[in-house]
């Protein structure tokens, strides 16, 4: 990664090279062409790569902004990655097979038109020209608000490649050594042609010119002679045979560049000459001999044909047309940059500009700019080595180091108390050490097989490493049993075999190819064989740092003083601390670093390694770094210097300003620097610094304890502020960049959509995100740390905000400087990322992204040292111990969070915006009730209650918050079932509503879990008649039969020996189950209220055994009720008051007598319950008298004072009924007889139904007498009127009471003859025979008064 650091001084800029892998989807595209002979075997060209950039990939509003294509060629293979660094694009890699054909060195060229891009390919027996749209061909709008976009390979599959208009066979080429050429250069002419140069392998230059795409025309084919002369081949023919040109004027290197209306042809060939051929005029202009630059040794290397001369070309309009040529050279390789000049009768001379001598190092590549050179090697290790150097104003020759992240360890270290298989895949699986290329390229070996894992994730991948490598260890054990470190020995070798299987192919991979330079954003890349390296600006603190002794000759090279005295110290003391980073051994730097991870005091720690460092400095080393310190001459300044530039708190600006600018703009900015690809590159810049300033710190740290132990050179003063200031500042930064680099190693966890759903469901009740998460675009073999993850999703937008806040993008055309870009974007992120900045945005954003674990590793790193935003650590940490289940840990990070409520950012926006509720609410109570509801919505309700009870401590001056805490705690009290804290919670409640609505909700809730006990058994002080107000409320507005809201009041008035309104209670509940259940248990559950009630009213003193008949509306007044309104809307009149009925003990027992009855009568007939239970006592003896209920009806009828005619008259029609009916089919007789207490019974004889119904009227009619046997009247009128003849006793007993009565009846229904008898036998009565049937007693002062009662009966009959 190429990265450009803002320096304040000095012009050079130093660089980071890291790489950014990326596992491209590719697709293969096979190309055949006929006529294509077989590949002989003999000719071999390099692997070989290069770059493209739009024109237009500088300027921020346009479609191609920061995006570039790169390919690399293998035999005959060449593969296309089209990048951007704004936009996550889609199938943007294609493979491109051309069997027997290979790809010559510079054998790729791509330039655009306006409507299109054009790939030109060369290979050793073909040329081809690849036409693709354009990206603002594709995309008609600058304005493209997509956050993917197609790339211009996404249909490169539909174009047909074998036609002339795409490929062209060369003829002249047979594929064997001798016809093979040796290197080429494409490019497209003015008129849209594709040219192509191919250098013979005999010497001469062959032009292949194709007609433009959209255009009819034929193939040219054309050799350019050193004669000048332009030539027609017919075929090609050996230039042995002519004679006309030499080996040595083969060309090794090639390169084309068009000016004006002519196109020149630069070869730089064996004899160390240049040639510059003109295309038009088809002539050789100008021959010029390398060697001539060359200071000393020209006859030795004139001697040898060159064979790595390399040529590069570079063009601006104030510069014009420069070369530079490597010589390469075995003694002193060199590059010499010469400018093309032209003259007068078109003649051109190369004027020398710069000489720059190189080391021996083998150049993979370089590339010429408008001011530097650069360069990349391979050194004697294999490793890649960047430089660049100024070739006009470097007057010391020194080349500019490039700062390469280093390769992984060729072996791993693993501690005793470490799992080798654990520190192994740590080290494979970390995002800065191997690319998934080199370990599923390992695997496949490993495994022997050919498996394809590209499909994988990276955890998948992680678990089939894991697995293989076990089974092949458990495949080589031959033994069953292992001690513990013999096993332990076996998996190192393992493990250490596969890791070394994974550095071998991550050296291959890592192999430079090329190096490519935008022109339009200065952005360097190395592309290598596996990916593709960026180089980022180095920050000047890390260079000094970084940059060895050689390079920092003087005290100009320190950037960060302005003094040059204390430049000069600055740079002394960056010195002693590579001295002592030189000589701490590794076990050492493994102490500290575990120190660090163990959140131990970095001070004792320093203090412990300096003491062993002196204990075993044997090569006086501590000594050195002395005498070296003796030659600063004010330490604690210098150390101070160092410290602020360390510390990214100074003139942090973290908060994004609001921008004015345009939507199109707007839009822009929202992706600029927003694909995977550039947050990789970011994000590992971060990486690369944290890691570089944790060692720098930890050097420090030690150095100033080494000041401390000797005190040498400082003063009293000095040490003081050593001790008190510099030391626990640098011990705040090492933790600190320690922290940054932990989280750009640390992957984020993928999160299971439902349980992410679960967690954003209750992460808005927190309100601090109102956007849902992005969906990442990644491949699935390119991990995600959780740096990468807030950069995209948070800290990028405010960034962008803030840099172009105070620039007019369009009328600066909104132009793109990578190097500063970059520079400024990796300051702000730094920034944001910072621990002791006010910013909260990244722990939020984990919080937000429901990272858990990460977050949780990230405030306990944070948690010892840093004292800024403290609350809101603990907060984020209690939200972790939340989903991983730890509710007391949780509510107790939330619990010290309260005391920084009103001090921190994130807190104060965790309460909300609403400036009333805040103004009106203590800060605390606001933050407690958001706390509150997220454990509401979690479904803690324990950790609710004890929040909110320490939340009450906080509202002792505010009723209105304490009412609510109550509330809260009443609610989930009765949730978990603790009664008696939730009657404690609402006696408490200060607000009286509230109060009343806990009171109802705790009634209606104990009612429903049938737990009356706990609420009869309440003392309600206070609330005794709200409480009776509910129950009575509820009992009249909900269902009687399915709940018991009366026998809860009941019962409550029992409790409370109240039993006149027990008795009411029960009183009521009769009535209104006799109106509106009028059902068998209905009935039942009446009889069992109005006795209920009686028992009551009996346990009363008689003065007060009396109630208030209840309203026997339908509706009752309950409290709270909504005022009523006719049909016309209007509201109703209020009713008019009714008279108090007062009902005492006897009003009672009617009413329990007639339900009584009613119960009866629907026992033994049930469907006669619906109507019995509205029936009155009149009605009720006529349906019992119907039912044959005779006891019932004279018992209700002696209750109500009725008469007993309607029982005896309904007795006797059924005995009538009987009478004629017979004894068939008498079941129900025998029911109804048996449901009245029969006299006793006659055992002699068997008696039948009819009988027994004769037997019972005779009963009633003896035990129920009348003065004038007016139920004897009435039974016998009954008989006489169906025409029954009266049984001899009830004649007998009737003429004994009233004979006169009797005959009188007779007389009415026409009986003259029983009359005549009856006559008859009154008069022998009379005369004293058988006067005792009609009571009569003979005697003679009786005598007048029986001839007078004679005489009347006689007149009677005679009347008759």
């Amino acid at each position: 990664i190429l990265h450009l650091p803002t320096l304040p001084k000095a012009p050079k800029v130093v660089f980071w090279l890291c790489w950014i892998y990326c596992a491209w989807c590719l697709r293969s595209v096979l190309l055949c062409l006929a006529g294509v002979g077989l590949h002989s075997g003999g000719v071999k060209y390099a692997d070989s790569a290069g770059g493209f950039s739009y024109e237009d990939s500088g300027k921020l509003l346009s479609v191609t902004s920061n995006r570039f294509i790169h390919w690399s060629t293998s035999g005959d293979m060449v593969q296309f990655v089209e990048q951007s660094l704004d936009t996550n694009l889609l199938n943007n890699a294609v493979r491109l097979h051309i069997p027997n054909c290979l790809l010559l060195p510079g054998g790729v060229s791509i330039q655009e038109t306006l409507n299109n891009v054009i790939i030109l390919i060369v290979t050793s027996q073909a040329v081809h020209r690849l036409v693709l749209p354009h990206p603002t061909h594709m995309y008609r709008s600058d304005l493209v608000t997509e956050l993917q976009m197609q790339s211009i390979f996404t249909d490169i599959g539909k174009l047909n490649l074998n036609e002339p208009a795409h490929s062209y066979v060369l003829p002249f080429v047979q594929g064997t050594p001798a016809t093979a050429p040796s290197t080429s250069a494409a490019w497209i002419s003015h008129q849209g042609e594709a040219v192509f140069t191919l250098a013979s392998p005999s010497g001469g230059i062959t032009v292949v010119t194709l007609p433009a795409h959209d255009q009819d025309g034929t193939v040219s084919i054309l050799e350019l002679k050193q004669s000048s002369m332009m030539q027609r081949l017919a075929g090609w023919m050996p230039t042995a045979i002519r004679g006309d040109q030499s080996i040595s004027d083969l060309a090794i290197s090639l390169a084309v560049h068009q000016l004006e209306d002519d196109t020149f042809i630069f070869a730089l060939c064996q004899d160390h000459k240049l040639r510059m051929w003109s295309f038009k005029h088809q002539m050789c202009l100008l021959v010029t001999d390398m060697l001539d630059y060359m200071p000393a040794g020209r006859g030795e290397v004139k001697a040898s044909p060159a064979q790595a001369h390399k040529l590069r070309l570079f063009f601006s309009s104030s510069t014009g047309l420069c070369l530079a040529i490597y010589l390469a050279v075995p003694k002193g390789s060199q590059f010499c940059v010469l400018q093309l000049v032209a003259s007068e009768n078109n003649r051109y001379s190369l004027d020398h500009i710069s000489t720059q001598f190189t080391t021996q190092e083998t150049l993979v590549d370089f590339v010429l700019t408008a001011s530097d050179i650069w360069a990349v090697w391979l050194d004697n290790d294999n490793q890649t080595v960047v430089k660049y150097i100024s070739f006009e104003h470097s007057t010391a020759g020194m080349w500019n180091q490039v700062f390469v992240q280093p390769s992984p360890e060729e072996e791993v270290h693993v501690g005793e108390d470490q799992d080798p298989r654990e520190v192994y895949l740590d080290v494979l699986f970390s995002p800065l050490r191997f690319t998934a290329s080199a370990i599923i390229k390992a695997l496949q070996i490993y495994k022997r097989g050919t498996e394809r894992y590209s499909d994988l994730s990276w955890e998948e991948l992680k678990k089939e490493v894991t697995v293989t490598v076990e089974n092949e260890l458990q495949g080589s054990v031959t033994e069953y049993e292992f001690c513990q470190e013999d096993y332990r020995l076996l998996q190192v070798e393992f493990w250490s075999k596969f890791y070394a299987c994974c550095l071998q192919y991550q050296d291959v991979l890592s192999t430079p190819l090329a190096l490519h330079i935008s022109p339009a954003t200065a952005m360097v890349c190395v592309l290598k064989k596996g990916f593709v390296s960026f180089l980022l600006p180095c920050f000047a603190v890390d260079h000094l740092y970084l940059s060895s002794d050689e390079y920092l000759f003087s005290e100009e090279e320190t950037p960060i003083a302005e003094d040059s005295n204390l430049s000069r110290d600055v740079l002394q003391l960056i010195q002693c601390l590579r001295m002592v980073s030189e000589s701490l051994p590794e076990d050492m730097a493994y102490e500290m670093d575990k120190a660090l991870e163990d959140l131990l005091s970095p001070e004792k720690v320093s203090e412990k390694v300096l003491e062993g460092l002196l204990a075993n400095d044997n090569e006086n080393v501590i000594q050195d770094i002395l005498n070296k310190l003796q030659d600063i001459s004010n330490p604690t300044v210098a150390i101070n210097t160092l410290l602020r530039e360390l510390d990214l708190e100074a003139d942090a600006e973290t908060e994004s300003r609001p921008t004015g600018q345009s939507l199109r703009v707007r839009i822009s900015l929202s992706q600029l620097y927003g694909s995977s690809v550039a947050a990789s590159l970011i994000c590992q810049a971060v990486c690369q610094t944290a890691m570089t300033r944790t060692l720098l710190c930890r050097d420090l740290l030690i150095l100033q304890q080494l000041y401390l132990r000797i005190g040498d050179n400082v003063s009293g003063a000095q040490l003081l502020q050593l001790q008190q200031d510099l030391i626990p500042r640098c011990s705040s930064l090492l933790c600190s960049y320690h922290l940054l680099k932990q989280m750009s190693l640390t992957l984020s966890s993928s999160v299971p959509l439902d349980i992410l759903n679960a967690d954003l469901q209750h992460l808005s009740v927190l309100e601090l995100s109102d956007s849902t998460i992005p969906t990442s675009s990644r491949s699935v073999l390119n991990p995600q740390t959780v740096v990468e993850l807030f950069y995209q999703n948070v800290a990028r937008k405010a960034i962008m905000s803030q840099i172009f806040s105070q620039q007019d993008v369009e009328g600066s055309q909104g132009m793109l400087h990578w190097p500063q870009m970059i520079s400024s974007v990796l300051t702000l992120l730094c920034q944001f990322l910072w621990p002791s900045n006010p910013s909260f945005l990244f722990p939020e954003c984990l919080m937000v992204n429901c990272q858990y674990a990460p977050l949780q590793e990230y405030a306990r790193l944070v948690g010892p040292w840093c004292q800024v935003n403290v609350g809101s650590y603990r907060f984020v940490l209690g939200h972790c111990y939340l989903a991983s289940g730890e509710g007391q840990k949780a509510l107790q990070c939330f619990q010290e969070a309260a005391a920084e409520v009103d001090k921190e950012d994130f807190l104060m926006k965790l309460m909300g915006s609403d400036e009333e509720a805040v103004t009106a609410t203590a800060p605390r109570l606001l933050y407690y009730n958001k706390v509150l509801r997220l454990l509401e919505d979690i479904g803690l309700p324990e950790l609710v209650i004890n929040l909110a009870t320490l939340a009450i401590s906080e509202a002792a001056n505010d009723e209105r918050s304490q009412a609510a805490l109550w509330t809260r705690i009443f609610k989930h009290h009765l949730d978990l079932g603790h009664n008696s804290q939730a009657y404690e919670a609402l006696t408490q409640n200060p607000d009286s509503s509230r109060q009343l609505d806990c009171l109802r909700q705790l009634v209606v809730v104990l009612c429903e879990r049938a737990q009356l006990r706990d609420l009869v058994q309440f003392s309600f002080v206070d609330l005794h008649d709200e409480v009776v107000n509910i129950i009575e409320s509820r009992a009249r507005a909900v269902d009687l039969m399915t709940h018991n809201y009366y026998e809860l009041l009941y019962a409550f008035h029992i409790n409370r020996h109240n039993y006149r309104k027990a008795g009411t209670v029960m009183f009521e509940y009769g009535m209104r189950l006799g109106r509106e259940v009028r059902t068998l248990r209905g009935l039942q559950k009446q009889v069992n209220c109005y006795l209920a009630a009686l028992n009551c009213l009996r346990l009363v003193h008689p003065d007060y055994a009396w109630i208030v008949q209840p309203s026997s509306g339908a509706a009752y007044e309950r409290p709270g009720t909504s005022p009523k309104r006719n049909y016309d809307g209007e509201f109703a009149a209020n009713p008019v008051s009714q008279q108090i009925d007062i009902l005492e003990l006897k009003d009672l027992e009617k009413e329990y007598v007639l339900a009584r009855s009613r119960l009866t009568l629907a026992q033994q007939d049930p469907p006669s319950a619906a109507i019995a239970g509205g029936a009155s006592s009149q009605e009720m003896v006529a349906l019992l008298v119907q039912t044959g209920l005779f006891d019932t009806a004279l018992t209700l009828c002696q209750t109500f004072n009725l008469s007993l005619t309607p029982v005896f008259e309904g007795l006797t029609f059924k005995c009538i009924k009987l009478q004629y009916k017979g004894d068939q089919d008498q079941t129900e007789v025998w029911n109804w007889l048996a449901a009245n207490q029969l006299p006793t019974v006659i055992t002699t004889k068997e008696s039948s139904a009819t009988d027994e119904a004769w037997r019972l009227l005779a009963h009633y009619l003896e035990n129920y007498p009348l003065q004038n046997a007016q139920y004897h009247r009435c039974v016998i009128n009954k008989l006489l009127s169906h025409g029954v003849p009266v049984p001899d006793w009830l004649l007998n007993s009737y003429k004994e009471i009233d004979a006169a009565s009797l005959l009188r009846l007779y007389l009415n229904y026409d009986q003259l003859e029983s009359a005549a008898e009856l006559v008859l036998e009154y008069v022998d009565a009379l005369l004293g025979k058988g006067h005792q049937y009609f009571g009569i007693e003979v005697c003679s002062s009786d005598y007048c008064y029986n001839l007078n009662k004679y005489l009347i009966f006689l007149t009677t009959f005679h009347n008759k």
